[in-house]
């Protein structure tokens, strides 16, 4: 696949994937039943936010994480498989255990590779998982006959350095000798450009809103201060302030 097909593909699957996910579930969180609210918090990170226990407040302190963060970041995870059929369909693999297969635009040779994420995104079960794929992978092709170098099972992660990777990705490295490549390591190794993990990144950042996401936010916030549960949340501060300023004047 051209460099460009797949920037083009990546854009088109960022916008109608990542950012149409992103505005239906900021949407949802005009909904009070969408969030655990913690009694014990709620109403100081408004204050310590606002300076104040409206209803208003209360609801901003509640959105903005899960729409700046926990949202899109979940969203994005958990539509990596669909990035991986959408954007890389020319590298599927249908070996069980394998994302995705290519010419090795460095070594030449060809890969077998699990895509993951991020740099933090796989836990010390993931780590077993992946080396039971790998060790079955090797002992078919020993079975068949079919040469595979030590390098050339390995896993790729889409953003990040190789500074940045977390203990069990190390681990694949170390305890099991399986390559890792993060990152702008493993874009390049994937198209042969060095500069293709930061022109993927440009390309995300020139995608523009069909939707006035200011506005957007403000009326889910509104909405979510309407509801009788924030409301309530709020007017609780406002009783027990009113109970101690009586207690001081007793």
């Amino acid at each position: 696949m051209k460099k460009n097909e797949i920037l083009q593909k990546a854009k088109s699957w960022f916008k109608e994937v990542i950012i149409e996910a992103h505005i239906k579930n900021t949407k949802i969180l005009s909904n009070p039943k969408q969030f655990k609210i913690n009694p014990f918090l709620v109403n100081y990170l408004a204050r310590f936010f606002t300076g104040d226990c409206s209803p208003e407040s209360i609801a901003r302190v509640l959105i903005y994480p899960r729409m700046l963060s926990t949202s899109i970041n979940t969203s994005f995870g958990q539509n990596l498989q669909n990035f991986i059929s959408k954007v890389l369909n020319a590298f599927g693999s249908v070996i069980s255990g394998i994302d995705i297969e290519f010419e090795d635009q460095v070594d030449g040779r060809k890969k077998f590779c699990q895509v993951k994420l991020g740099p933090n995104t796989i836990n010390k079960d993931d780590v077993k998982t992946i080396n039971d794929h790998f060790h079955s992978i090797r002992n078919l092709a020993k079975t068949n006959r079919f040469e595979l170098g030590s390098n050339d099972l390995i896993v790729g992660v889409l953003y990040g350095g190789k500074d940045q990777l977390s203990t069990h990705y190390k681990n694949i490295e170390k305890k099991h000798f399986y390559p890792v490549y993060v990152g702008e390591a493993f874009w390049q190794r994937l198209t042969g450009d060095n500069a293709f993990y930061q022109k993927l990144i440009s390309a995300f950042n020139e995608i523009k809103l069909d939707v006035d996401s200011l506005r957007l936010i403000e009326e889910t916030v509104q909405e979510l201060a309407k509801s009788a549960e924030i409301i309530r949340l709020a007017e609780q501060v406002s009783e027990k302030t009113h109970i101690l300023d009586e207690d001081a004047y007793l």
